[in-house]
């Protein structure tokens, strides 16, 4: 049986096994279980090297102080025999939810100090959640052993199976997304949006020896995973990459540190943190020691994928040295806000990636203003249009941003991507072939022949709301920073005069009652204004 699969099975077999549970929670429960099983056969393959036998095993114990302290300053952590996956399965039926309660606690009490960050309460979500279950200790006990036995033929012996163990954990993540409808897009990023991302990055960076790669809305830890991949390739070894991550939600922060361990990446090249990436930015620093080790963390490259137009808090963030020079997003639109915190964490020549709603292009006021000074400041290197339904939960218009805090151009690459997909079930999925033809437009810099010199307020609205004018219709277009500040302007304009030209704006930008209604909600205004469009949307079918 193959890597896909093995994956196929275990996800269908855990889709029935699920119940009545939500795909959001499950998924916790079985890739908690996953990462034991990872932990415990990285322990006995250590013990193994060590000249452990299947014999010696049951010897490993808390009180042999002496391999504890081995095992912890190898491998980060210790798991006792009785604790190990490998004898939960041994127990048949004498295996009870006790075992696994009794496991968590003890892995908590056993970590190695120097890795806590990155193993402390890794397991809280997982142990919290085992109630869930079933109703008594008989029913939990049924569920956990279904799970353990599911699991139990996923390869985890050595770095070669890496790969395997990688692809099974993605697949089950991706399927689990799919099914979590609205709740998708808090742990997951499309793998096809994400290697579109990390080439980009890694042929900015193929020609360092060291680097940092920081992820501020780390999810699942999917992409930050693909970016190092993807830049390793040109390394030439994976351990000069040091990983930073921050998450809001603390099981998806656990996922996010079960992931870039499995993936084996050194604990000593992981730094993650469990908080508010707007209200509670780094510098980052251990509260025992917060003079002596402040770092108010300068990377290679940001990467990140931010929960869509929520709302934050801009009160007295009006001297925050991430928002200081260019401004504030606007209270319920927080899109900006992720996009400025990204490009301060950017070393000057770093590059960051990051996905948006496509209103970012289009939406006036304080959004309007930030967009001015991102362009007459040269910070913004290219703009992607992705095609509609590409991410779980939500099927509106995104665009990926690449910025840069020096540049040698001086022109925006725009690059109509909406027309290059396959259609997967209710999804559109880029290509391998849409992928390289985006990333060699992006890294070749190439431009069409035909420049646009001059474009009505139609045709601009149109252009920046990713509904392509001929000949840019699936071509490229690099602006001159002149043509942008014109379009700037033009939106600007249109804005104050939306409401008479209703009629216009319908014919321009809609393909679809539904693209345009998706539209709509990114729009922001008086409020006759909103009062317009809202009216607008009924007539269009819109709630």
């Amino acid at each position: 049986m193959n890597k896909q699969q093995l994956a196929a099975k275990i996800w269908e077999s855990a889709n029935k096994m699920r119940s009545k549970i939500e795909a959001n929670e499950y998924k916790d429960y079985i890739l908690g279980f996953i990462f034991y099983k990872f932990l415990s056969y990285k322990e006995e393959k250590y013990l193994k090297e060590l000249g452990f036998t299947d014999a010696d095993l049951p010897s490993v114990t808390e009180e042999q102080l002496e391999i504890v302290t081995d095992v912890q300053n190898k491998i980060g952590y210790f798991i006792a025999y009785e604790n190990l996956f490998s004898t939960w399965l041994s127990k048949g039926s004498d295996f009870n939810v006790g075992n696994v309660r009794d496991a968590l606690s003890a892995f908590n009490r056993l970590i190695n100090p120097t890795h806590k960050k990155v193993f402390e309460k890794i397991f809280d979500t997982l142990q919290t959640g085992l109630s869930k279950l079933g109703d008594g200790a008989g029913n939990q006990t049924k569920a956990i052993s279904d799970l353990i036995h599911l699991i139990k033929d996923i390869p985890m012996d050595g770095k070669q199976d890496y790969d395997v163990l990688g692809f099974i954990y993605e697949y089950l993540i991706s399927n689990f997304a799919a099914n979590a409808g609205k709740k998708a897009g808090e742990f997951y990023t499309p793998h096809e949006v994400s290697l579109l991302m990390s080439d980009i990055v890694a042929d900015h960076l193929k020609d360092r020896t060291e680097i940092k790669i920081y992820d501020p809305t780390s999810g699942s830890g999917s992409l930050l995973i693909n970016i190092g991949k993807s830049v390793a390739k040109h390394m030439g070894s994976s351990d000069r990459i040091k990983y930073y991550a921050q998450e809001l939600k603390e099981n998806t922060y656990n996922l996010t540190r079960m992931n870039l361990v499995m993936r084996g990446i050194l604990p000593s090249n992981i730094v993650t943190r469990n908080g508010d990436t707007l209200e509670d930015d780094w510098p980052y620093f251990d509260d025992n020691d917060p003079v002596g080790t402040y770092d108010p963390l300068y990377v290679d490259a940001v990467v990140s994928n931010p929960p869509y137009s929520q709302n934050w808090n801009p009160q007295d963030k009006e001297n925050d040295p991430r928002y200081k020079s260019y401004g504030l997003a606007p209270k319920g639109k927080a899109d900006y806000a992720f996009l400025l915190h990204d490009l301060y964490h950017i070393k000057p020549d770093g590059i960051m990636t990051i996905v948006l709603p496509h209103g970012v292009l289009f939406r006036g006021g304080e959004e309007g203003e930030i967009r001015k000074h991102l362009i007459e400041n040269n910070k913004i290197d290219a703009i992607i249009g992705l095609p509609a339904n590409i991410f779980f939960g939500t099927g509106i218009p995104t665009i990926i941003m690449v910025l840069k805090q020096k540049r040698i151009n001086t022109d925006v690459l725009i690059i109509d991507a909406s027309k290059g997909f396959e259609k997967v079930g209710k999804n559109n999925r880029l290509r391998a072939s849409d992928i390289k033809r985006i990333v060699d437009t992006v890294t070749g810099r190439k431009t069409v022949a035909k420049a646009i010199e001059s474009l009505s307020d139609e045709d601009a609205l149109s252009l920046l709301s990713m509904k392509w004018i001929d000949p840019v219709v699936t071509e490229i277009s690099a602006l001159p920073l002149r043509i942008v500040g014109t379009l700037t302007a033009k939106l600007e304009a249109l804005a104050k005069k939306y409401q008479t030209t209703f009629e216009d704006v319908e014919k321009e930008i809609a393909d679809t009652e539904a693209t345009l209604i998706s539209m709509i909600d990114q729009l922001t205004g008086g409020e006759f204004d909103m009062q317009g469009l809202q009216e607008l949307k009924k007539l269009l079918g819109g709630e």
